[in-house]
């Protein structure tokens, strides 16, 4: 499966990328025996709470423990989705219980559901028609902070200046001359 839309490149700290560079990717889930098997192997504490997951470029599901770093679990590489999932054991097999797009390493859109769904999809896992928390990312223009926007307050929590409200997140939108990017 070759993945199609938009790519999304790490965009978080440079030490945060650079503390995983030897870490393993995360465990690639093609079918329902992948994520059996994968679960198995989880450590039963992570196993209550949500994981870790990308979608790499060819669309693939990828997995590791909620801790582990989205830049760690995508090899470094850029990614069609990234969030959190979590799974339920259902009569049929193991289903989508919660998924959020929540990448403060990648930033993904809301828009990448398309992504998650169809490797959900390609993989034989059930899911919701939507992500279950979908969350807004914008980069302030003034300090180059990237913003996770709560309750539609489209305020920087660096700086205090106001973030763009389009559905463009301008994540790549460099900062003012007077001020620094952190």
């Amino acid at each position: 499966m070759v993945g199609a839309g938009r790519r999304y490149r790490y965009v978080g700290p440079a030490d945060v990328r650079a503390s995983v560079a030897d870490a393993p990717e995360g465990w690639p889930v093609r079918s329902p025996a992948d994520l059996d098997t994968f679960l198995a192997a989880a450590d039963p504490r992570d196993r209550d709470e949500p994981f870790t997951y990308v979608i790499d470029t060819g669309g693939t599901l990828r997995l590791a423990p909620r801790r582990s770093e989205h830049v760690a679990c995508a090899g470094g590489g850029k990614v069609l989705g990234a969030g959190e999932i979590a799974f339920a054991d259902e009569r049929d097999g193991w289903v989508v219980a919660e998924v959020s797009n929540q990448s403060t390493g990648y930033c993904p859109n809301p828009t990448s559901w398309a992504a998650v769904a169809d490797a959900l999809d390609w993989a034989g896992i059930g899911r919701p028609e939507a992500f279950t928390v979908a969350v807004v990312f914008r980069r302030c223009l003034d300090c180059g902070e990237h913003n996770l926007v709560r309750d539609d307050d489209y305020i920087c929590v660096l700086c205090g200046a106001e973030l763009p409200e389009d559905v463009e997140p301008r994540l790549t939108a460099q900062p003012s001359t007077g001020q620094r990017s952190r």
